[in-house]
């Protein structure tokens, strides 16, 4: 090709444009996948398209990338020919009058709307090594060059609420006002697509359909993934920024772990070029997401597409040319299909790493382990095969520790979620689990919700100091003491769950007697066999009203078969928080006996036990209420106080039954 070049024009005598047979392919129909990430249960990970059929902007006609400069153009006809050879390679040649701009020289170059760099070179440069970034990620930055977000706030709401008035060039034109710099005037052209342009699902889904023209985008304000890419493209021409359009294979809606990918491309975004080096956006991910369950799209900005760092980039996208990796070293077709899928959200909610690293997992010994690293204290929960169950979550300062024991031989889904920041978990990881043994003696009850043991969490909560900091308690009699302080306001409450049935809604507190010994609390814990149970904890304000908190629980163990605790004394409103039993702890009286009581009880003026007759306690040099009580000739025993002695009302405090005779 030879250039002509005076103030004025350019002349090109013969322009060849040369394309692979795979290059060639992204021009049919492709599927975009624009993902719901999750599902309502706010699985939300990036915007990743359902089927659509992608076409590069490049197959838009001159007068659809510059306006009405057809109108313009010189009346007689360009002839296009187009061949193949034997190996697959397109060859394109264009015969056009001398005084006429090129009609592949408008689809393929920057035309008029780019600034030539000073070389004189109007066609954007190819990425090189000083685009490159290493491989893997060095956990620096989720963006490729340095930002302080902050910095965008004005822009982003300026150009968030500018509205279409005529055509695109008068759009680009009110979006730069406020934009000082390459960088700012790529943000304002990001931030008014990803808030105004709507992913079209019923496009997404055609076969064949012909590529969106800009015109059509702003009337309707919908478009698909090739649209939104063209789109973007086209408006950095006209802010004079140079950009370009990269098909490839993307980890979106459908994607299935450890899936190949061949034959057409299924997606489309953007390189744009900013102080010396190529960047890579999303705008189609960054807008919203659809909801595979209802098919609707919901706009919801996703900041993780803007200037992506590559080595993130690379976990969901993948180019059709290995360059546009902007990767030292470029990934491979395989290792893109094998490498462990983060969702965006891993990263929005600031997980650093996930171990294993691959998304296909083999159980040992029946059980599959996974922990992730995070830059901050996070809540995380998971789901196997849909539910909360059959699994041990433990909270750690930085990430968490996942143990996974499948009740099934076979393949299981495994989902997990993280809170971050927010009120929502987001799906960040799936992985698939292939279990080939079952250990029948580990079998968790299902109300074993997470996380189990205490942690920094607990500690946010009021909960302190506990005695027991593992999640797993093992008791060899059935019985345990659990103690941990609790913050000036704090009331708790615990409750038992096993999965046998014996312990009703009625009865999970009966099992648990709760003492507070100055800023302590302990709970003492009777089983009524052996087994596994989950000693759940909660906690509320004192001072505020509302239901009790679920902050963690423990996991009790016992395996002596001989284990048959009775219930401890049923307790009463006006047993207060600072009071103290030390005997009987048994609900269950013997009977025909005299049995003793002790108690610690605060502002009470009297106390008496009530059986066929009634016992006075007497306050001793301790300050505990002693007495004993016959047990003949009753089936129900009572504890009761005085508060105030100028009253002769007595209030029940705790209930105790007699053994049958």
């Amino acid at each position: 090709m030879e250039l002509k070049k005076d103030s004025n024009s350019v002349s090109i005598d013969m322009l060849l444009i040369v394309h692979s047979e795979k290059r060639r392919a992204a021009q049919g129909a492709h599927s975009d996948r624009q993902a719901d990430p999750g599902a309502l249960l706010q699985r939300r990970g990036g915007l990743q398209g359902i089927g659509n059929g992608l076409r590069r902007w490049q197959k838009l006609e001159g007068n659809e990338l510059h306006g009405n400069l057809a109108e313009k153009q010189h009346p007689q006809q360009t002839q296009i020919i187009t061949s193949y050879d034997n190996q697959g390679t397109q060859l394109t040649v264009e015969v056009h009058p001398r005084d006429a701009m090129p009609q592949l020289l408008k689809k393929f170059s920057l035309a008029k709307c780019l600034q030539g760099d000073k070389n004189g070179n109007t066609r954007p440069r190819q990425p090189g090594g000083k685009d490159a970034h290493a491989y893997p990620w060095d956990r620096s930055s989720l963006k490729s060059m340095p930002l302080d977000l902050r910095q965008f706030e004005k822009l982003d709401t300026y150009a968030s609420q500018v509205t279409v008035k005529s055509g695109l060039d008068e759009l680009v034109s009110n979006l730069l006002q406020e934009a000082h710099s390459d960088l700012e005037r790529v943000r304002a052209i990001w931030i008014w697509i990803c808030h105004h342009i709507e992913y079209d699902i019923e496009a997404a889904q055609e076969k064949d359909r012909q590529a969106f023209k800009p015109t059509d985008i702003l009337r309707t304000q919908k478009t698909n993934c090739d649209g939104y890419a063209g789109l973007f493209e086209k408006m950095c021409r006209i802010a004079g920024v140079q950009c370009m359009t990269v098909p490839g294979y993307s980890k979106g809606f459908g994607y299935q772990t450890g899936q190949s990918f061949s034959g057409e491309f299924d997606h489309a975004w953007n390189a744009v070029y900013l102080e010396g080096r190529w960047h890579l956006v999303d705008s189609t991910w960054g807008s919203g997401l659809v909801d595979s369950a209802t098919s609707k799209f919901t706009f919801l900005y996703n900041e993780f597409y803007f200037l992506t760092h590559p080595a993130l980039f690379i976990e969901d996208h993948f180019p059709d040319n290995k360059n546009w990796q902007l990767l030292k070293p470029p990934q491979s077709l395989r290792q893109f299909e094998n490498n462990m899928y983060h969702k965006s959200e891993f990263y929005n909610k600031g997980m650093l790493s996930a171990h294993p690293e691959t998304s296909m997992i083999k159980t040992v010994n029946g059980k599959a382990m996974v922990t992730i690293e995070s830059c901050a204290p996070t809540l995380f929960m998971f789901m196997l095969n849909g539910k909360q169950e059959h699994g041990l979550l433990s909270l750690r300062k930085n990430g968490m520790k996942l143990e996974v024991y499948p009740p099934t031989v076979g393949t299981h889904k495994l989902q997990i979620f993280a809170k971050g920041n927010s009120d929502i978990y987001s799906s960040v990881l799936e992985y698939t689990l292939k279990c080939n043994y079952v250990d029948d003696t580990v079998q968790l009850p299902a109300e074993l919700h997470q996380p189990v043991g205490p942690s920094w969490f607990s500690e946010q909560m009021g909960i302190t100091k506990p005695s027991h900091p593992h999640p797993i308690i093992h008791t060899s009699d059935g019985r345990c003491s659990v103690s941990f302080g609790v913050e000036e306001g704090i009331s708790v409450l615990a409750s038992l769950h096993g999965d046998d049935g014996l312990i009703t809604e009625e009865t999970q507190r009966r099992y648990i007697f709760q003492l507070q010994r100055e800023k302590r609390t302990e709970l003492k814990v009777q089983l009524p066999h052996a087994g596994k149970f989950a000693l759940k904890i909660f906690v509320k304000k004192r001072q505020e009203a509302g239901n009790y908190i679920f902050v963690f629980n423990y996991l009790l163990c016992c395996t002596n078969t001989k284990v048959n605790w009775p219930m401890f004394p049923e307790s009463f409103g006006n047993w207060g928080q600072d009071n103290e039993l030390l005997e009987p702890l048994t609900g269950v009286l013997p009977a025909n006996r005299n049995v003793p009581f002790k108690l610690k009880l605060h502002g009470i003026a009297k106390a008496l036990v009530k059986g066929q007759d009634t016992w006075p306690l007497t306050l001793n040099s301790e300050g505990y209420w002693e007495g004993s009580c016959s047990t003949a000739g009753c089936q129900e025993v009572y504890v009761m106080v005085l508060e105030n002695a100028n009253h002769n009302f007595y209030s029940y405090i705790l209930k105790y039954k007699v053994n049958a005779q």
